[in-house]
């Protein structure tokens, strides 16, 4: 079975050594090529981390994306504060 991304950087040109030339490319064969090279890079990236790197890495994105905040539950053990 053939590496997918192997053969994307052949019909580049990439497999020979030659320079890779996004010009005549379409935006669609563009956004194909980077994705495929980015999950390749995500994947490779995750392996070769520790499981506590890979924690402190998601904790960290957890929270830069959301803050101190919690999830509002609708069981909250506070009472609520009276209206005046």
């Amino acid at each position: 079975m053939k590496n997918p991304h192997a053969v994307a950087l052949g019909r580049l040109g990439g497999a020979k050594g030659g320079k890779i030339s996004m010009r005549n490319r379409t935006t669609e064969e563009r956004e194909e090529f980077a994705r495929k090279g980015g999950l390749a890079g995500g994947a490779a990236r995750a392996k070769n981390l520790s499981p506590k790197r890979r924690k402190e890495i998601a904790k960290a994105a957890a929270a830069a994306r959301w803050g101190d905040k919690k999830p509002a539950s609708s069981t909250s053990s506070k009472p609520r504060p009276e209206e005046s």
